[in-house]
């Protein structure tokens, strides 16, 4: 793609010190202190940074390719280790903590093992996706968190499985094509911005003519904005976009040798992985949008070979939706 720039090492170093250091400021803001809290925090960064550092110049394939599946197994490992250095840290081991930690981390990598030499998209792949996303979407790994609350249980619980996907799928079953790289230039910014407005042109009309949204700016909380923007893309857009697209979607177009295929399944699952939201069953309004956005985050996608690409329409979706519109 021309004018394409991909994020530089040291720039992703200094996004990541920029995040920790205002996690830590944040936490201090609201009483957070001792060792339990700087463990937590060590952990926490440990994570952010196994996210961000794959992204940069393609870091994450070229260790891939380095190490091998072998050396990924291996690789694979570390998210647990990270994640028993926190219990012992914070003194909240416990075997049933330690055990589901255990079974969320390395079910995955033993069930794409157990694929041998098959290409991806084998069944077990899409098993090893469900065993991540599933205990996500019940909420069963907030336990794994006792400090801090929900907020920091959550941030916690979606960069662990961030971790786990990464070295489940990049390191040990080494997928190609994953689009796991953060890029920017004219034809990226095109992309992005093209079908974010087709996508607002269609959704906003038809989310109101179906009365679950409405138009609402008076809510709106506008110093928090940035931090709330910089939140859904890395916590909400980025995981989402790394399952459904760079792996759900990426597989499905090997399994049926469609590219066409692969979009619009991937969109299908997105939309009804959203049919319980809201406490409403089944949400058939918002899986239906949810499936419409889908093709608009997987053609984009397609056409940048990133998921930040992809990513960033997903969250200028979100964040406008949560800023300037009322879920009915």
């Amino acid at each position: 793609m021309s004018a394409e720039r991909q994020l530089s090492i040291w720039t992703a170093l200094g996004l990541w010190a920029a995040a920790v250091a205002g996690a830590a400021l944040y936490g201090a803001w609201h009483g957070y202190r001792g060792r339990a809290y700087a463990v937590t925090l060590c952990v926490v960064a440990f994570f952010l940074a196994i996210q961000l550092a794959p992204a940069a110049e393609n870091l994450g394939e070229r260790i891939a390719r380095r190490v091998g599946s072998h050396g990924g197994v291996l690789l694979a490992t570390v998210p647990l280790l990270a994640y028993l250095i926190y219990l012992e840290g914070t003194n909240s081991f416990t075997w049933g903590r330690a055990a589901l930690a255990a079974a969320y981390t390395l079910a995955p990598v033993l069930l794409v093992i157990s694929t041998g030499a098959a290409e991806p998209g084998a069944w077990q792949d899409y098993l090893a996706m469900l065993a991540i996303f599933l205990p996500l979407k019940m909420h069963f790994l907030l336990r794994l968190w006792p400090l801090g609350g929900t907020t920091v249980g959550y941030v916690s619980t979606m960069l662990l499985a961030i971790s786990v996907a990464l070295a489940t799928f990049l390191f040990v079953r080494q997928f190609s094509g994953v689009g796991y790289n953060i890029v920017w230039g004219r034809d990226v910014v095109f992309t992005v911005l093209l079908h974010f407005g087709l996508l607002a042109v269609i959704v906003i009309p038809l989310g109101t003519a179906l009365h679950f949204i409405r138009f609402d700016p008076a809510q709106a909380h506008w110093r928090s904005l940035p931090a709330d923007a910089i939140s859904i893309f890395l916590l909400t857009a980025w995981p989402e976009e790394l399952l459904f697209r760079g792996l759900l979607q990426n597989s499905l177009a090997r399994t049926f040798s469609s590219d066409n295929a692969g979009w619009f399944g991937a969109s299908v699952v997105f939309g009804l992985a959203h049919i319980t939201n809201n406490g409403v069953f089944p949400n058939w309004r918002y899986a239906l949008l949810a499936t419409i956005a889908g093709i608009f985050y997987g053609r984009t996608w397609r056409k940048t070979n990133s998921i930040f690409a992809s990513g960033i329409v997903h969250a200028l979706v979100d964040t406008i939706w949560h800023l300037l519109f009322r879920t009915l």
